[in-house]
């Protein structure tokens, strides 16, 4: 229909006419109660973001002489956080002569990740970063 015959139709109804696609070919409009049309899109919008979750990336951080039992306890820590939703950034932290047993470091996280194997997955490979 016409323009002139919508705004008449929705004069009569008192009600808005409101230009849903303007893309369209023909753009295309609907007669509703405008208010009510932001109320709904006002709620539908809270409502996502209420759905929607920030996953966090929780850090757990070790040396390579950190003793195994310490290392069970930071894997149940982690585990924990895998449960809530978040993300594990495990890291090894080396200082000073400890760089040359790199292959230390490397056992402590491949231990991790066979700890939390059965309720995660590795996005990244471990990588070497800073002095090396």
């Amino acid at each position: 229909m016409s323009i002139q015959e919508a705004l008449a139709e929705a004069e009569k109804r008192s009600l808005d006419l409101i230009e849903v696609a303007p893309d369209g070919k023909p753009p295309v409009c609907r007669i509703i109660d405008y208010g009510k049309f932001r109320y709904e899109q006002r709620k539908k919008q809270k409502e996502a973001q209420k759905k929607s979750k920030q996953t966090e990336i929780k850090g757990i951080r070790v040396r390579p002489n950190t003793d195994d039992h310490d290392l069970d306890f930071k894997s149940r820590n982690a585990l924990r956080f895998l449960r809530h939703g978040d993300k594990v950034k495990f890291t090894v932290i080396f200082r000073g002569p400890e760089l040359r047993h790199k292959e230390i470091g490397q056992k402590q996280l491949e231990r991790f990740i066979a700890n939390l194997a059965d309720y995660a997955t590795v996005d990244q490979p471990p990588a070497w970063r800073g002095a090396a």
